[in-house]
Order: structure tokens, then sequence, then C-alpha cells
């Protein structure tokens, strides 16, 4: 069965009969005490269980909520209108919110796809859309949606490694795009309690306290690599120019050893960490 909604009774109109309701009951009991007639006291007492039983019909449903209506344990159907309403008093009425809410899940420790230990929570923006399964199909479905939440978390983030090459999806690079995995399966999981997700974001993400000192100097070693890569990788470009246009233009004849020994002394300047010195050569070419 799904969500089902439906319009009730205005509370202004119904309280209008009420108030009529008890002051009949009232009258009829001024009248039977005044005239000592005890059939009109026996319909005084059936106009006050009325209006007592009457009372119990009237409920406000507040803006971005809801009201779900049963039976004699039977589901009827779901009020959203916002305002005072009165439907039939023997209908067992549930409050069930339908604003957006916002779960900060607690840190995790967990091992990424490398099998490394991490620290990770996230931010879970969801409603209810279903008032019917939110009510019926799970037992407690704030708690479902915490466990479930839980749980996928667990999942997506074992699936990737915490830190990769630039081709690999990995939590620490693509937190965009794991979180949309992570969102994904949630709903899935969240559907059967009628809870839509609306987003999801990685709050926190870090290494474990015992390997986190480690797995820093991991990082820096191959950040200095990478970096070192890119000066190489430049300078070889920038020394292959200058001897092609050397070449090209004629500007100088240079044999094998004195480009080696150019080649060397390019890389030196290029490649390394401090200014280079320059040595100006007073005496020939050769010398």
């Amino acid at each position: 069965m799904n969500e089902k909604s439906i319009h009730v009774s205005g509370g202004m109109s119904m309280l209008l009969i009420n108030i009529l309701l008890i002051a009949g009951t009232i009258a009829t009991f001024i009248l039977g005490a005044r005239t000592d007639n005890g059939f009109l006291a026996f319909i005084g007492v059936i106009l006050l269980t009325v209006w007592s039983i009457h009372c119990a019909g009237f409920f406000v449903v507040e803006p971005n909520g809801s009201k779900v209506l049963l039976l004699f344990g039977k589901y009827v159907g779901t009020v959203k209108d916002d305002g005072f309403h009165w439907t039939n008093p023997f209908r067992t009425k549930r409050n069930l919110s339908l604003r957006v809410r916002t779960f900060n899940g607690e840190r995790l420790k967990v091992n990424d796809a490398s099998g490394n230990p991490i620290e990770i929570a996230v931010v879970v923006v969801w409603k209810v859309v279903d008032t019917f399964a939110a009510s019926f199909e799970v037992e407690d479905y704030e708690n479902y949606v915490t466990l479930q939440t839980e749980t996928a978390l667990r999942h997506s983030a074992s699936s990737y490694p915490y830190d990769a090459e630039d081709d690999v999806v990995s939590l620490r690079q693509n937190a965009d795009e794991v979180s949309e995995h992570i969102k994904t399966e949630l709903q899935t999981k969240l559907g059967i309690a009628g809870v839509q997700v609306l987003e999801t974001k990685i709050a926190h993400l870090a290494y474990a306290p015992e390997i986190a000192g480690a797995m820093l100097r991991r990082q820096q070693a191959a950040a200095v690599i990478a970096a070192r890569q890119k000066i190489v990788d430049g300078a070889v470009g920038m020394v292959e120019m200058a001897l092609t246009r050397l070449e090209r233009d004629n500007i100088i004849n240079l044999d094998d050893e004195r480009k080696a020994a150019m080649v060397s002394n390019l890389m030196v300047v290029l490649c390394g960490e401090q200014q280079a010195q320059p040595i100006v050569n007073t005496g020939t070419l050769h010398n």
C-alpha cells in the first residue's frame, strides 16, 4: 500500500458545532434541574458524552507536517494540509514531520580499498516523502536512517583507496564522486522507508592515528618525486630546444663531447635547488 492523501472537515466549522453542543448540554442540565426531570438529565449526560467524544476529533497540522490517520488499526490516509482540522474522533492520529532533516554521522574507523585504516564521517540531508512507508514499513524510520547510513558509508569507503594516481578514483581526490556513490546506495536502502536522500557530503576524512605519520611521510615523498619528475621533463625539453636552435640557426657547431658538456651544465642549472653561479670564460672557446 502507498500513501494516500485525504482531506477532512475544517476545524472552525466543527468548533462552532462543538460550542452549540456544549451550550445545549448545559441548557439541558439546567432545565432538568429546574423541572426535576430525570429524563432531561439523562439526555444531558448523553449530550455531554457526545461533546467529549466530539472534542477528540480536533487536531492541528503545522507547515511541512502531516497526520497519519488510522481507524481501528486500518490506514485511512494522511492529512498534509496545514491548519486546524476535525476528523472522526475514533481515528488515531500520528504526527509525522515532512521537513528536511540533516544527519551528522559519527566518525567511523574503516579500511579503504588498499586495506589502510581510515576515519570517515558523512552528512546526509533527507526528508520523508511517503508517510505510509515511514510509519508502517519499518519499526523506527529515524533509527533506520541512522543504521543504513553507517552501513552505506562503510561499504563505500571500503570500495575506494584513500589516495591514488590521477586516473584512479580515490576518497581524497574525488570526494564529490564518492559522495554521489554513497547517496545512490543509501537511497536504495532508504526507499523502503519512504525517505528521500537529498544530499550527502563527506564531512571528515583522515588516516587513522596509528598510521597517520607514516602515510604523511609517504605522501610527502610522492609529492617530491612528482615535482622532480616535472622539473626533469621540463629541463630535458629546454635542453633539446636549445640544441635544436643552435644547430638550425648555425650559431655554433659543437661536437659530441661539447654537446655532452653543455647538456650536463644546463641540466645542473635547470634541476638544481640552488641558484647557479655563472663563471665567465675569458679565454678561447675551448678553454
